[in-house]
């Protein structure tokens, strides 16, 4: 009388178990998948180090290290501006320190912001304007 309701229990119980084994699977393969990623990633920052590397001189790759410290956008901007002069040709020799200063202040005066200041004096009420 046990035997269809123990065997039905049982039934749910396995596909519990690889339902479970299935999702572990898939954890394991999204592990994975995430290592790939993270493995690609390095790698990719290996390579852009190494290209800096080869093209910026130790002064202007001190400098860049400190503004990197301060404004790592900026540093990481400055970095792909380099990258892509230099692939397209038209950097031929290493970049000095000098010569990071002068593209810096360029990229600066294309990115500054002008700020203008407005005051506006509110008027006491007992303020005669005549």
């Amino acid at each position: 009388m046990a035997d269809p309701e123990l065997e039905a229990i049982r039934q749910r119980r396995m596909q519990e178990l690889m339902a479970q084994q299935g999702m572990n699977q898939g954890a394991q393969q999204n592990t994975g998948q995430q290592k790939a990623q993270e493995d690609a990633q390095r790698e990719a920052e290996e390579r852009r180090q190494m290209m800096l590397t080869q093209i910026l001189s130790a002064q202007a790759r001190e400098r860049l290290a400190r503004i990197a410290l301060v404004k790592p956008d900026k540093a990481r901007g400055v970095e792909d501006v380099i990258l892509r002069a230099a692939q397209m040709g038209q950097i031929t020799e290493k970049v000095s320190e000098d010569r990071l200063i002068v593209l810096l202040e360029q990229i600066n005066n294309q990115n500054s912001k002008q700020t203008k200041v407005t005051i506006h004096r509110r008027r006491s009420v007992l303020e005669d304007d005549d």
